[in-house]
């Protein structure tokens, strides 16, 4: 079973402990560099889509509610999803993301998945 993904802000520096890390937002973070985010893997299509992006605005009394919009989105982003999985099956990942709320955003549901695909794997 693969251990849950680490989570982190984008911006916070990168650790050994770390493993793959793998950027989980559509847009790229705001004055980062590539090399300064030491990101190996951006998944962008994994990330909330626009509509539910915007519609959530970081608002943590529609985190519930987004919650279950983005597991929806998950379950019919397959090729994402896959790809997701599959890193985290190999050994460590982080999943970074650039939102100021560390409760409140994609990364936070997407380790959640992952953790509940690698025991329905068991």
């Amino acid at each position: 079973m693969a251990p849950r993904p680490l989570i982190k802000r984008v911006y916070e520096p990168a650790a050994t402990a770390d493993g793959v890390r793998i950027l989980v937002d559509r847009l790229w973070p705001r004055g980062l560099s590539e090399q300064k985010a030491g990101v190996d893997e951006w998944l962008k299509d994994i990330a909330p889509s626009a509509a539910l992006r915007k519609w959530f605005g970081h608002d943590p009394a529609r985190w519930d509610e987004f919650r279950r919009r983005y597991q929806a989105e998950l379950a019919d982003n397959e090729a994402a999803t896959a790809r997701l999985l599959e890193l985290a099956r190999k050994g460590p990942v982080t999943l970074v993301y650039a939102a100021r709320d560390s409760e409140h955003n994609n990364a936070v549901v997407l380790a959640d998945f992952v953790q509940q695909a690698a025991s329905d794997d068991d």
